[in-house]
Order: C-alpha cells, then sequence, then structure tokens
C-alpha cells in the first residue's frame, strides 16, 4: 500500500539528518529478537547473543517492548535535539515522556507473544518503569554496541556526509528519492509504500528528519507524533561491508613504534575481546595483556566496555588509522 504525505516548502527547508543511538538500540535489539539471523550483521550477532542471554536482558523490558516484527513504541525514539546526539541524552527524553504517550503506544502494541505483565506495570506507572526502562536499554547498550558504536558511528556519519553534499550539489528532492526503494518525492508530496500501518501528515510536525541506521534494513521505519517532525530510520549506506575485517596490513610499522606485543593485541581487536580472550589468542599472559591494555587504554588506541564480570575492549578509529597502510 501507497501512503502520501503532502510537505511546503517550509517543511523541505527544516530537513534535517541525525544519528540516533536510541534507533540503533531499537533496530539491533529488533533483530535479535526476530526468529531468523539477520543476514547482514551475522558476525556481530554470534558475539551479542551469548552475552545479552547471560544477562537475561532476552526476556526483560526490551523484549516486552520490542519485537522481532509489528509497531515500535514511539516514546522509544525521542527526536535528536542535534545531529550526533549521545545516548545519555536520548534516555533523559525517554525518561520526560507524557504518561498519555507511553500508554497510547502502549494501547497500539499487539499483546500476543508479548509479557503482559511487564506492559501492564508500565501502562499503570509510566514514570517509575520508564526508569527501570531506560536502566535496561543502558545494560544493552554496554553489551550489544557500545563495544562496535566506533565502527557504527563512523558508517552513520559517513552516510550524514555524503547526502548532506548531495543535497547541498542537487537538493533535498534528489536526496529523498535516493533515500530507499519503496521512498519517491514528486511536487510536494513524499511516497511511501509497503508500510505496515497508516500514516498521514496530520499525525506529524513541520519538517522532516532523516536518520541513517546499520540495522533498519532492508526497509524504512518511521516515526509520527505531532508536534515533532515526522521521522524515517533508513539503511545506512555500506551496510554490507560493516562487519568486514578491517585492514591491518601497516602492522611492522606501528610495531617498531608501540612493540610487537601491544601491535599484535590491537590487530586481535578487529572484533571487541576480554583479557582472558586476547590471552588465549595471542600466547600472552592474562597479566600482560592487561597491562598492554592499560597502556594501550590511556594512549586513546582502545576502549573498555563492561560485560558483565569482564571487559571488552575495543579498537577505536585512531587505532584503525594507524593499522590502515597508507597509499
Amino acid at each position: 500500500m501507497q501512503y502520501e504525505l503532502n510537505f511546503s516548502a517550509a517543511d523541505l527547508a527544516q530537513t534535517r539528518f541525525a544519528v540516533s543511538p536510541m534507533w540503533e538500540v531499537v533496530t539491533s535489539f529488533r533483530l535479535l529478537n526476530a526468529e531468523t539471523d539477520p543476514p547482514l550483521h551475522g558476525r556481530w550477532a554470534a558475539q551479542v547473543r551469548p552475552r545479552l542471554l547471560r544477562a537475561g536482558l532476552d526476556r526483560g523490558w526490551l523484549a516486552a517492548l520490542i519485537p522481532g516484527g509489528g509497531y515500535l513504541a514511539d516514546f522509544l525514539n525521542p527526536t535528536p535535539a542535534g545531529p550526533f546526539p549521545e545516548l545519555d541524552a536520548e534516555l533523559a527524553a525517554i525518561r520526560r515522556s507524557s504518561p498519555e504517550n507511553v500508554r497510547a503506544d502502549l494501547a497500539t502494541i499487539a499483546m500476543k507473544d508479548r509479557p503482559a505483565g511487564r506492559l501492564r506495570l508500565l501502562h499503570e506507572d509510566p514514570g517509575a518503569v520508564l526508569e527501570k526502562v531506560a536502566d535496561e536499554i543502558q545494560a544493552y547498550w554496554e553489551l550489544a554496541l557500545a563495544p562496535y558504536w566506533p565502527r557504527i558511528r563512523q558508517l552513520l556519519e559517513a552516510d550524514v556526509f555524503h547526502r548532506a553534499r548531495q543535497v547541498a550539489e542537487h537538493g533535498s528532492a534528489h536526496v529523498l528519492n535516493e533515500l530507499h526503494e519503496t521512498v519517491s518525492w514528486d511536487a510536494g508530496t513524499l511516497r511511501m509504500v509497503r508500510r505496515a500501518c497508516a500514516l498521514t501528515r496530520a499525525q506529524t510536525g513541520p519538517g522532516l528528519l532523516l536518520v541513517p541506521s546499520a540495522f533498519a534494513w532492508p526497509r524504512v521505519l518511521t516515526r509520527s507524533v505531532a508536534p515533532d517532525p515526522l521521522q524515517l530510520a533508513y539503511p545506512a549506506r555500506g551496510i554490507g561491508t560493516l562487519w568486514e575485517p578491517r585492514a591491518t596490513k601497516a602492522t611492522d610499522a606501528v610495531a617498531a613504534v608501540l612493540g610487537r606485543s601491544r601491535t599484535l593485541l590491537l590487530a586481535e581487536l578487529d572484533t571487541p575481546a576480554s583479557t582472558t580472550q586476547l590471552a588465549r589468542h595471542s600466547g600472552l599472559s592474562a597479566a600482560a595483556v592487561s597491562q598492554h591494555l592499560t597502556a594501550l587504554r590511556d594512549a586513546g588506541l582502545v576502549t573498555g566496555h563492561r560485560a558483565g564480570r569482564s571487559v571488552l575492549y575495543a579498537r577505536t578509529a585512531i587505532a584503525d588509522a594507524l593499522l590502515t597502510p597508507v597509499g
């Protein structure tokens, strides 16, 4: 089915882009909650699912609010105030959600196969329960997304910068027509096809917010809550290469500066890993790995993220650049 939304010149002038951590939370959890493995994200899902199971996040508040398919609660995706909001800012907006909006979302969610008890508690006392929801989102972020965020954010920012340049060169209409096969723009009308639920212009405020997503593929997802602008979360460019191993051919040059052991650990961190895993793969002792990781973290080359009783270490974009051959 096709839906047509009429936009004014003022709406088009207010079109903007934003990278939203919460859209990545919602869409990534939805993929993990689906019945089939995500074809583009299998490598990531294989690493993340065991952590979520150990933490019990497969049966918590997010499992109740984010199904493998169907309607998504709009209050989980507040309108970003700027182009690159931090997760903390979006969690604060979720905590401020009005009880009326939360209950309206819950009324839309199909109760089948959902933990009705949790949703009932949220309906009865949104203010108190939203604190628990936000805490669980933070826990999910640390386990599933934070160790990978530099890589994901780089992809999303590259999409925004590419499309912003396209707007400057060809105009907003061109960018909207290139956004996704189910979206088109013509003479002030935005057309969307193959949506699961109805969408009208009266449901949205002025402007249009375009949100690239690493996990929304293969569809475009929307948020339409007046007086906020319509949000379109669309698959970012280059998703197919997101989880490919990154080149580390410059290790000899880096080893001359950092030393062999630290360079080896950076190369091993193509995917996030714990101290124990790195010790097993590198042949170094756990104590030596810990010492090297501390030095690398102090230098801004790795980050640490709490995952239950262990810490997952990940390479930063600076380290990626060091390990990438020049020319």
